[in-house]
């Protein structure tokens, strides 16, 4: 019977076998790969919220020492002095399940520069009338460090053509558009809410919790591992309808024609009829 495996020396079947050769280990690869990326992911998730909450017993220290703010010093207790000016409402944030805002006011400091506190949430839709003023006089304020926030990552809006006295994000990129002076690339929510407000608690960095983009890589490692059984499921399939036709031809019982050929490994005879 080795006969009927002699379609496999054809360049038909040779081209299909280094595809699957090739294709296995790739997709192989790719999986292992999103898997990786999900793990780290994962470990990202976990030492952030460690971190988060080793943050909060440690003393505050100076905003300057923590910039410009990564992955180590995000969630890190920060202290700065200044006055408040202008203050913007941040629509669109949740709070154990609660639609509400938050209430962001520049703090202008002696280098010039403004830092963004989110002095608290508030529930319902932005209302001007119902955040409270910011103290006046020189403050100074203690809380934890964010990093700046990306319009449609984490959660945030990428919404545009905010009303007047709202922003959708918070970050140097949004805010300079809407403050006469420049503004750190970082933000501060404080530890206790202001004037009766809710704190607003400390937000992963981006990239780094379990978020859409975290299961999507799981997602892809299980349609690269699936592809590997689909590729080896349509190999073994066409081998099998291979073996099956030429062994038929052997028996006299295939048709005439390009199905026959096929299974034989030769190429097919024109009929003496022409048809």
């Amino acid at each position: 019977m080795e006969g009927v495996y002699r379609f496999l020396l054809t360049p038909r079947w040779w081209g299909i076998n280094v595809f699957v050769v090739l294709a296995i280990p790739f997709c192989v690869f790719m999986g292992s790969w999103q898997l990786g990326r999900f793990q780290d992911r994962v470990q990202d998730h976990n030492s952030a919220t460690t971190q988060a909450e080793s943050a909060r017993h440690e003393p505050a220290r100076p905003l300057a020492e923590l910039l410009p703010v990564d992955k180590a010093t995000v969630g890190k207790q920060t202290t700065a002095s200044g006055r408040y000016g202008e203050q913007l409402l941040v629509p669109d944030r949740t709070l154990d399940d609660r639609q509400g805002y938050y209430v962001l006011t520049l703090l202008r400091t002696d280098t010039g520069r403004a830092l963004p506190v989110v002095r608290g949430w508030l529930p319902g839709d932005p209302d001007p009338a119902k955040a409270p003023a910011p103290p006046t006089g020189e403050v100074t304020v203690t809380g934890a460090l964010q990093a700046p926030e990306t319009p449609g990552d984490n959660g945030v809006s990428s919404r545009s053509g905010w009303p007047e006295g709202q922003t959708g994000a918070i970050g140097a990129a949004t805010l300079v558009n809407l403050v006469p002076y420049d503004v750190y690339d970082a933000w501060v929510t404080l530890n206790r809410g202001d004037s009766g407000m809710r704190a607003v608690p400390v937000s992963a960095p981006q990239n780094s919790g379990l978020d859409l983009k975290a299961f999507q890589n799981l997602g892809y490692t299980a349609e690269w591992f699936a592809f590997v059984g689909f590729v080896v499921f349509m190999w073994f399939r066409l081998l099998r309808r291979e073996t099956e036709l030429a062994r038929d031809a052997e028996l006299g019982l295939a048709p005439d024609g390009d199905e026959a050929a096929a299974g034989t490994g030769q190429e097919a005879r024109p009929s003496p009829t022409g048809v």
